[in-house]
């Protein structure tokens, strides 16, 4: 039976993979540091505002403030790269192939806690490999990635390492107060790096304020204030099925609004990937000894 934890995990999930299509419109008027450094600002001031009452009784530990640096400029590194890649590879791809923090989380998990992957982890991680190689290739030669689809591998390794860092920071101290910390630093990093890394470029369209208003207010501080609550009841593994909806999300939208093109090739790669997902994702809780929760949106 469908719980409202579900309903509002599934609420935002919706809304991350519907961000895809919203962001790759706005990204023709918009550089793109410039654009998540306006997103993670407006984020950080709404999850502020709503947080405010709590801020003047609260005491951070060193410990604490350690991991939440720490998320925060991973969070800016996989969001920097995962924007870039997006104005390069199309919306399904970059959704896909960013749902492979998924499977790379219990490996990097069992590498940090040296304890063998299991045999469903590694089956896991052969279905996401030849489903992301099927994503990425063209016509029928093997070939590299492009320059969009490995920036956009590239930030799924480092939300891999962020989500860990994250369980860090919520274990030594507030989760929701942990996740302010890491938005304030992800956007003060973004504010100080977006002038010297790329030109900044914003042209005032009705596109990109609607872009900056729905990824800032609703992807990063309503969606994130959905999880903190819907996860208090709703399991890390139930809520994980639920993330991998993401990517399924994001192709459905840009097909159906923006009438993106899905080759047969893409859509079995696409099915190998979930796959993959759902496959390590799927194991007995008795077999399961990397619990993890996916912290902030991509």
């Amino acid at each position: 039976m469908t719980s409202r934890g579900d309903l509002a995990l599934l609420l935002a999930t919706l809304i991350w993979g519907v961000s895809f299509t919203v962001v790759k419109d706005a990204l023709q008027d918009v550089s793109s540091l410039l654009f998540l450094a306006l997103r993670f600002t407006i984020g950080a001031l709404t999850l502020g505002l709503v947080l405010a009452p709590r801020l003047r009784h609260y005491r951070y530990t060193w410990r604490q403030m350690r991991w939440c640096l720490l998320g925060g400029v991973l969070l800016m590194a996989g969001m920097s790269l995962q924007t870039m890649g997006l104005r390069l590879t199309t919306i399904s791809k970059s959704a896909f192939l960013t749902g492979l923090y998924i499977v790379l989380v219990p490996l990097l998990t069992s590498l940090v806690n040296r304890v063998g992957p299991q045999l469903r982890e590694w089956v896991g991680i052969g279905f996401a490999m030849l489903g992301m190689a099927l994503m990425t290739m063209t016509k029928d030669q093997w070939q590299a990635p492009s320059l969009g689809d490995a920036l956009t591998i590239g930030c799924a390794i480092v939300f891999a390492f962020h989500i860990m860092v994250v369980g860090q920071a919520a274990r030594s101290g507030d989760a929701q107060l942990s996740t302010l910390v890491q938005l304030t630093v992800c956007a003060l990093c973004l504010a100080a790096t977006c002038n010297w890394i790329e030109a900044p470029r914003i042209v005032w369209s009705s596109r990109v304020i609607f872009a900056i208003l729905l990824t800032g207010v609703f992807a990063t501080a309503l969606a994130i204030g959905l999880q903190s609550w819907a996860q208090q009841s709703v399991p890390a593994t139930r809520a994980a099925l639920l993330f991998a909806l993401e990517p399924v999300f994001a192709c459905w939208f840009a097909w159906a609004w923006a009438g993106e093109e899905v080759t047969p090739r893409a859509a079995a790669g696409a099915a190998l990937i979930l796959a993959g997902i759902l496959i390590v994702e799927l194991k007995p809780p008795r077999l399961r000894k990397h619990p993890w929760k996916r912290a902030l949106p991509s």
